[in-house]
């Protein structure tokens, strides 16, 4: 059994619903999970939000926070989730946002600079990745360390 297999299955037998909140992954970690038959059981919503703008629109990160903090910081990541928590009503949510590259990077938030974040029934964790590789290479090591870290907070 994959790891995503292994999500679904455990979201199942927890009877958990699922959401997501991608920025630069731009829907992979979705498309990975919808892979999995039967993932209807489960899934309810996922957002694209690339641009700040969608963040506060459909998750409600505020604008202090983009503008302290940035669109790519364990803060937002926070707020992306917990706000997939009103907005979706899911037991489970996971948010991604980063910096894949090529360009974007600064000398504190460098290309390959990823925060996940993930709630379990109202409890938001967040975690940083340093990745390195090209864009698509870091976009796909952001979903599966997403799904790693889901599995990881549904089992604390």
């Amino acid at each position: 059994m994959n790891k995503e297999e292994e999500l679904i299955q455990l979201l199942r037998e927890r009877n958990y619903t699922f959401s997501s909140a991608e920025s630069c992954t731009g829907g992979m970690l979705m498309s990975t999970l919808i892979n999995v038959s039967g993932a209807s059981s489960v899934i309810k919503e996922g957002f694209i939000t690339y641009a700040n703008e969608a963040k506060m629109k459909y998750l409600g990160v505020k604008k202090e926070t983009l503008d302290q903090y940035t669109a790519v910081s364990e803060q937002t990541a926070y707020e992306m989730a917990y706000g997939l928590i009103a907005q979706t009503g899911a037991q489970v949510t996971a948010s991604i946002t980063g910096i894949a590259g090529p360009d974007g990077g600064t000398e504190e938030t460098p290309v390959g600079t990823v925060f996940v974040g993930c709630s379990v029934c109202n409890h938001v964790y967040v975690k940083r990745l340093k990745l390195h590789g090209d864009r698509l290479s870091i976009r796909t090591q952001a979903v599966s360390y997403a799904i790693d870290f889901v599995i990881e907070c549904i089992n604390l």
